[in-house]
């Protein structure tokens, strides 16, 4: 059954190369994403049995090429294929290039198979197309600092996925097979000694694929935000990003007790303070969004490596909240920009009163990722610092209140005088609307029934404690109110971060980073 899930994918993608231009052909499509996200959320049902595995080939063993799915497994499933559900129809009347229809419905089912794939070097092969055709689509305007943009970012990429693949050879040696389940149960039996430099190794690389190595790893991807599709930077912000956070998630368990936890909290802190000093620092809507990206993840893996259950829970259940609310926010910027020709945030105001419904699902999408109270990003980060140190639940709190500083220069665009700027009229348009109201509803549902959802999609026994959420939500409308006199004070017109905004670095710095953050895991892991 399985194979079918990448399957399908395929021949929708198919279709479309070879009809794109008939709306029928579309709307087809479209109905065959839309079961196809109805079988995802059937998986989740069947993961509550335990895993499935289907074997293909009819080979036995370590031998074999297994596709397997389990409970987080199928989450992430659910939420790709809702994402690409809500950009499909977000992108009917956007284009009828065979091209971008293709390459869509191809990525989701590269991002399918990392879901499923139980083979170590299947996931190197399904990283490389999926990061290919995550960059041809960011580049789909051709804009010539686009094109070159994206040449730097696909050679970081290869220079990033040979750490991988080096630390692959190096596990293959150790063990003699590809196959997640023996490699682990092979770890578990070796000496530690030997797992430093395969762990080290493949670690730098998922963490660049994560944009969790501060600053350097992420600066080269935003430059290719601010002129690619908005559709496009909702699915490498909302889905593909979280498919290397569940890569993130599959080798800390291969590599089990060895797996340093304590390392990768610290490289999440340093994520989401840099993010969101550079989110600060941003005037393009999509600028600031997408280093939001950056210290989202940061507090994801702040979640996971944490050592709380209630802690990993709340990271597992960001996962899915960050993917709601940054599609939703990107979504809408898209129709932002349509309608008022800039990406300024000091230039577009009055968002409410010209695009009352998109002004709406906007906020919805910022109360989420500020974390604001019935919201979905509440419960999440709720759940995050639960059970961990007082130290590291002041940490977040820092983290959330630096979050809360940007979205108040965000938000500014809501409200104020309209003025004037001239673009589309497109609030009309249902395919685009009708996505992005669902998006701004799934942010507020996310956090009433927060609670249920957790229970639901990762079969987790928690619990909302009333007097603590209204503790977290007390301290959320402090964060506000402190946040907004930083913003006024502290932050509007401030030169330095005028010329921090226009950071940038040379594919040789980044490179060096990469060696940087390799030495010092090696250094961690080799002592500790």
């Amino acid at each position: 059954m399985l194979t079918y899930f990448v399957v399908i994918p395929v021949l929708i993608a198919s279709l479309l190369f070879v009809f794109s231009d008939n709306k029928s052909a579309r709307v087809l499509a479209i109905i065959l994403q839309t079961a196809f996200t109805a079988f995802s959320f059937y998986l989740v049902l069947l993961t509550r049995g335990g895993d499935t595995v289907t074997i293909v080939g009819g080979y036995i063993d370590f031998l074999g090429i297994y596709l397997r799915i389990y409970s987080v497994s199928a989450v992430f499933m659910l939420l790709t294929s809702i994402i690409f559900l809500v950009v499909a129809v977000y992108s009917f009347n956007m284009t009828d290039s065979r091209t971008f229809w293709f390459l869509l419905f191809i990525l989701e089912a590269a991002l399918t198979g990392l879901y499923f794939t139980r083979d170590l070097f299947n996931i190197f092969v399904l990283v490389e197309v999926s990061t290919v055709v995550v960059i041809i689509l960011l580049m789909f305007n051709r804009e010539r600092r686009q094109m070159f943009g994206g040449m730097v970012f696909l050679m970081l990429n290869i220079v990033a996925m040979q750490f991988y693949l080096l630390g692959l050879a190096y596990v293959y040696k150790l063990t003699g097979a590809f196959d997640i389940a023996y490699v682990s149960d092979a770890i578990a039996l070796s000496d530690r000694a030997d797992l430093i430099l395969p762990y080290a190794l493949i670690m730098t690389a998922i963490a660049f694929k994560c944009s969790i190595i501060p600053l350097f790893s992420f600066t080269p991807k935003t430059q290719l935000y601010p002129a690619a599709p908005c559709a496009v930077a909702a699915i490498l912000s909302g889905v593909q990003i979280k498919t290397n956070v569940y890569l993130f998630i599959r080798l800390q368990e291969v590599f089990g007790s060895f797996a340093s936890h304590d390392f990768f909290l610290v490289v999440g802190i340093a994520a989401s303070i840099t993010g969101v000093i550079l989110a600060i620092s941003q005037t393009n809507i999509k600028m600031i969004l997408a280093y939001h990206t950056m210290s989202q993840v940061g507090l994801i893996i702040i979640g996971l490596s944490s050592g709380g259950y209630y802690s990993q829970i709340g990271g597992l259940y960001h996962v899915v909240s960050h993917g709601i609310f940054k599609s939703a926010l990107f979504l809408t910027a898209g129709i932002i920009y349509r309608s008022y020709g800039t990406c300024d945030v000091y230039k577009i105001k009055g968002v409410l009163k010209r695009l009352p419904l998109t002004g709406v699902v906007t906020l919805a999408a910022v109360l989420g990722i500020t974390g604001a109270p019935l919201f979905i990003g509440s419960v999440s980060k709720y759940f995050i610092s639960y059970d961990v140190p007082t130290w590291l639940m002041w940490t977040t709190n820092i983290i959330s209140l630096g979050t809360i500083i940007s979205f108040i220069k965000y938000s500014g665009i809501l409200f104020g005088k309209d003025n004037g700027l001239q673009g589309k009229a497109v609030e009309t348009d249902k395919w685009r609307i009708i996505p992005t109201t669902a998006l701004g509803i799934m942010c507020l549902a996310g956090g009433v029934f927060g609670q249920q959802l957790i229970n639901f999609l990762f079969d987790a026994n928690v619990s909302i404690s009333l007097s603590s959420y209204l503790e977290k939500s007390l301290i959320f409308f402090a964060s506000l109110a402190i946040g907004y006199l930083i913003y006024k004070y502290a932050v509007k017109g401030n030169q330095v971060l005028k010329r921090l905004a226009n950071l940038n670095f040379s594919f040789k710095s980044v490179c060096m980073s990469m060696g940087v953050f390799f030495g010092l895991t090696l250094i961690f892991v080799g002592i500790l």
